[in-house]
């Protein structure tokens, strides 16, 4: 019969057949026959037919053929048959009983064999072989001995895959041993491995290929495992396997940062292609915090402006479909599908998009052009829902996609903006808090400081840009009676409006107790008892942890008439003094714990400065960093302050950009002084 190779020539291939008796013994032998096998006429007419058969288990598979097709016409199957040389040979073997005129019975057995690219299945076989998966067939050795047309096709990514070849030879480095291993445990227990899936790298190494493979074990028909069939597709671009892999993204792709904007971006780049050529992510004006927003503008003839473009993304660049650029207010008729949806709750699905007369559209003109312009022809409009609020929608738009919005795009949609709105709630509540937080800590801050006559004073403060919210940072400049000058800074342990609220009190409180008139050290000591009780008594009110409202500070006070100066520490790095002259030290002050554990010591260090000299008060948000410790950053922070003839305010920017990136990593407080000479009276 006429056989397609593996490779998609033909050829004429002969099956080889044998007559045997009803005793087993070979009575006729063809020439195709001593081709396949090795052995001429002569050499097994007469003998029996049981020595073709492999050595494993021969005398149990003839009883078992006996036993299974003894009372059969016909029957066929795999098998593997011994060549002359030894080596097995698997076939397709068909049998038909042959009826002898004295009443005997013998067989008529015809073999066609797997080799070289050339098989014969069954009726079956051209379907097969055009298969949209991938099949091979490996022989108990695991050599192939057959693939159909779509399996030469993986030669993309196994350049070796060919007839003929051990699996060892065809596949690369150490995913062979796991190939080898999986199917020689298919062979020996039979079970069968469905669907495991593999990455694999083109041979080229320029893409990667996900399959999907299944193993089944091939028999005999006397039960003998005779070797393995592969079913193998390439799963890399299945539009399934794509919208899983969307869900699987959005955890890690959508709320990089707690940024409302970025966040809804990342949500609208994340949609597109694959559930829409046009996405728009719309926040609910209500919900936005007041820093995002502007005043709430005026109701239009446009409509009501109930959203704020938040994000938008499109498989065109520029994004023309949008009449609306991110940030922008959206006005929509009160009628449309999108303030139904936002009052609802429900999504609004509409697979072929109806713009004619008499519809909403009418009431929506600006829509109703870019509808036209830009061919959108579906639409699905979902609300974006987290712990019970509508935060605002997300539209999904298609344009140069044909195929309209089906129920499971929608299933989809839905699945994906429900896992994306916690990240966007998340965003939202974190920068509510520190908008608040940064509200209070502003507030509490000193507006305007003064030296008087004898001081020069300039500040800077600088929030962290990290997802640690607002921190408890604080400076200060304290007037006394006598002519003294007290000057402070201190950090809060924690972030947030907490951390907010606990450093106005610590200010108030340094205020309280610069005005009587305290030395440094002993003002350190009773700031620390004051704060440790204030603690104790809202660990047992409220169940503030004791920790909650420890705090380093440093505290100088200087006076003018004397030049002296006379600092205290508790845990908090030491100022930078700069000389007339230019030059920068970092004074050791004795040792002291932070604020709020109730039993510090501290004790002062007395300096007296030349009249010009520098005072940088300063927390630890400006010289530390996650690259370098604090020894570098004061190393930074003396050459920062190098240009030491510069104005006040010059030098607080000056070394705020030198010492600080775009976005610090902590707060950042810092609070210069500079001394001068008492006018003569």
């Amino acid at each position: 019969m006429p056989l397609t190779t593996a490779g998609g020539g033909a050829e004429e291939t002969h099956a080889a057949i044998a007559v045997i008796d009803d005793t087993g013994t070979v009575i006729g032998w063809s020439r195709a026959a001593e081709d396949l096998l090795g052995y001429r006429a002569a050499d097994v007419i007469g003998r029996s037919g049981a020595a073709l058969l492999t050595t494993h288990d021969r005398a149990a598979r003839i009883a078992a053929w006996a036993h299974r097709f003894g009372d059969q016409e016909h029957w066929s199957g795999l098998t593997s048959v011994l060549h002359r040389d030894g080596r097995a040979i698997l076939t397709q073997l068909e049998g038909s009983r042959l009826r002898i005129r004295d009443g005997t019975t013998s067989w008529l057995l015809a073999a066609t064999p797997f080799r070289g690219g050339v098989a014969a299945i069954s009726a079956l076989e051209p379907l097969i072989r055009r298969s949209p998966v991938a099949v091979g067939v490996w022989d108990a050795d695991l050599r192939c001995v057959w693939l159909n047309e779509m399996a030469q096709r993986l030669r993309r990514v196994f350049p070796h895959y060919q007839v003929g070849r051990s699996l060892a030879e065809l596949l690369p480095g150490p995913e062979a041993e796991l190939a080898v291993g999986a199917m020689r445990a298919v062979l020996a227990d039979g079970i069968p491995l469905i669907d495991r899936e593999s990455r694999w790298t083109t041979a080229d190494g320029r893409s990667e290929r996900t399959l999907t493979t299944s193993l089944f074990r091939l028999e005999g028909r006397d039960g003998q495992a005779l070797g393995v069939c592969s079913l193998a597709m390439d799963i890399t671009d299945s539009p399934a396997r794509e919208r899983l892999a969307l869900l699987r993204q959005v955890s890690t792709r959508v709320g990089t940062t707690l940024d409302v904007s970025q966040t809804a971006q990342e949500l609208a780049d994340l949609a597109v292609p694959v559930l829409g050529d046009y996405v728009t992510v719309d926040l609910n004006e209500s919900v936005l915090p007041n820093s995002e927003v502007p005043s709430r503008p005026p109701v239009t003839e446009a409509g009501i402006p109930v959203f704020r473009r938040a994000g938008a993304a499109s498989i065109h660049p520029g994004i023309p479909e949008s009449p609306w650029a991110r940030g922008e207010v959206i006005y929509v008729p009160p009628t449309s599908p999108f303030t139904r949806v936002l009052a609802s709750g429900r999504s609004h699905f509409e697979p072929v998009l109806d713009a004619s007369p008499g519809t909403w559209v009418d009431y929506d003109p600006q829509r109703a052009r870019t509808i036209r312009d830009a061919g959108i022809h579906t639409l699905i409009i979902v609300p974006l829902r987290a712990r019970g609020d509508i935060l605002g929608v997300t539209v999904f738009i298609r344009t140069e996609n044909p195929t309209p919005f089906t129920l499971d795009d929608l299933d989809l949609a839905e699945e994906f903006v429900a896992r994306a709105a916690l990240s966007l709630d998340n965003a939202l509540r974190y920068t509510r808090e520190r908008t608040a937080a940064l509200a209070l800590q502003r507030n509490l801050l000193p507006r305007r400081l003064t030296g008087g006559d004898a001081v020069e004073v300039a500040s800077r403060y600088l929030p962290a840009g990290t997802h640690e919210g607002v921190g408890g940072d604080w400076y200060d400049a304290i007037p006394l009676r006598d002519g003294r000058l007290a000057l402070v800074v201190g950090d809060v342990t924690g972030h947030g409006i907490n951390a907010a609220a606990t450093m106005g009190r610590l200010r108030t409180a340094v205020r309280t107790l610069t005005n009587l008139g305290l030395p440094p050290a002993e003002l350190l000591a009773d700031l620390d008892n004051v704060v440790a009780r204030m603690s104790e008594q809202e660990a047992d009110t409220e169940g503030i942890a004791l920790d909650a409202m420890g705090a380093t500070c440093l505290y100088a006070l200087y006076d003018p008439v004397t030049r002296h100066c006379v600092l205290a520490t508790a845990g908090h790095p030491p100022p930078a003094l700069v000389a007339p002259g230019g030059g920068v030290t970092f004074p050791r002050l004795p040792p002291g714990t932070p604020i709020g554990l109730g039993a510090g010591t501290y004790e002062s260090l007395d300096l007296e400065l030349a009249a010009g000299t520098l005072i940088a008060l300063y927390t630890d948000g400006l010289i530390e960093t996650r690259e370098a410790d604090l020894e570098a950053g004061m190393d930074r922070l003396a050459a920062a302050l190098s240009p030491v003839s510069l104005p006040l305010d010059d030098l607080c920017d000056s070394v705020i950009e030198a010492m600080v990136a775009d976005s610090s990593e902590d707060d950042v407080a810092l609070l210069l002084a500079r001394t001068r000479a008492l006018p003569e009276r």
